[in-house]
């Protein structure tokens, strides 16, 4: 009787152990049912995978022709949309060959004991000092001549029976000083490349300076040449400016040509205790600034239209070229440019 009360007494131990390990895993289930359930729906709506369309590549054949004989180089193919100007030109140099440089070595471009290089001739080539002595020295000739009124230019009566006023001598002065500068800062200041350039090039600018100092000289020598409206205040005021441009000019051009005590040219020039090296302050391209100040205290000295047209057109080249320096200078000197102008303070 007791053995048995016994048995049944552990049998209902175990019954009810077993219902309580049932009870615990069906509420780790249930923990573990109501997290995923929450993942699920923090995670949103499952999404099908989206179907990757392959655009097909577009690919163009680019047809190279001489510019002068419109014959065929090469064909570079296989050039896709988005590809740019440079990218053809890549294209183009690695099927035909680049352009070399002077600084490259032959062991660089040599594949073999062979080496093969395609010549072309740009036409006869003139040293840049060149180029410059005679653009700069035809002018200075010129005026002198048109100055002393030689014959079959003028008419001779004319010439003998009218007065020049000062300011013609004044204007032959003035116009001698700067063209005797540029030469002199040619051969003695600015460091001229030793390259070449074609002879077309230097027929331009001859035809540019030369014609234009004809044409001005013609007026301002002639003998019925009208003085300036406001008279001698008019030419004094404006001469002294001309020599004050002129005067900055060449110091500017010095000390491009000289940055910096160390002869390194990474380091752009700053002023001095010269004053007329205090326009770093203002313009990037000082040099530009006093040559237009000049041309135009000569425009304003003399009172003729062909040399306010020659101002004119020298300040829109001038003001390219100053741009365009200004943007390098930019890239290079940042920190240090962007509180100037180009040539014209606080306008380009």
């Amino acid at each position: 009787m007791f053995k048995r009360h016994r048995s049944l007494a552990s049998e209902r131990k175990r019954e009810i152990f077993s219902r309580g390990v049932t009870r615990s895993m069906l509420r780790n289930d249930l923990r573990n049912f109501h997290c995923l359930s929450q993942l699920v729906l923090s995670a949103g709506p499952l999404k099908s995978a989206p179907v990757v369309k392959h655009a097909k590549t577009v690919h163009f054949e680019i047809e190279i022709l001489d510019a002068q004989t419109r014959k065929q180089i090469c064909i570079v193919d296989k050039v896709v949309q988005t590809s740019t100007i440079h990218d053809v030109k890549q294209k183009f140099h690695k099927a035909c060959g680049p352009f070399l440089k002077d600084y490259i070595t032959v062991q660089s471009i040599a594949a073999s004991s062979i080496v093969t290089l395609y010549f072309t001739d740009l036409g006869q080539q003139v040293s840049w000092t060149t180029v410059f002595l005679i653009e700069y020295t035809g002018p200075l000739l010129i005026y002198l001549l048109f100055y002393l009124r030689i014959p079959y230019i003028y008419d001779i009566k004319e010439s003998s029976r009218r007065l020049r006023h000062p300011v013609v001598h004044l204007a032959c002065f003035c116009h001698c000083i700067h063209y005797i500068r540029y030469l002199l800062e040619t051969l003695f200041v600015h460091k001229v490349s030793a390259g070449h350039t074609p002879l077309k090039n230097l027929i331009k600018g001859c035809a540019f300076y030369w014609g234009f100092t004809s044409w001005i000289a013609y007026y301002i020598n002639h003998p019925w040449y009208t003085p300036p409206s406001f008279g001698n205040r008019q030419v004094t005021v404006s001469a002294i400016n001309f020599l004050i441009c002129e005067a900055g000019n060449h110091f500017i051009n010095v000390i491009l040509a000289h940055p910096n005590h160390t002869g390194i040219n990474a380091c752009f020039p700053s002023p001095n205790y010269n004053p007329f090296t205090w326009m770093f302050f203002l313009v990037s391209c000082p040099n530009y600034t006093y040559e237009i100040g000049s041309w135009i205290s000569f425009t304003v000295m003399t009172q003729t239209l062909p040399v306010g047209i020659f101002t004119l057109l020298m300040s829109i080249q001038m003001s390219l070229w100053a741009r365009k320096k200004h943007k390098i200078y930019l890239k290079k000197f940042n920190s240090y440019m962007h509180r100037k102008s180009a040539m014209i303070p606080f306008i380009l």
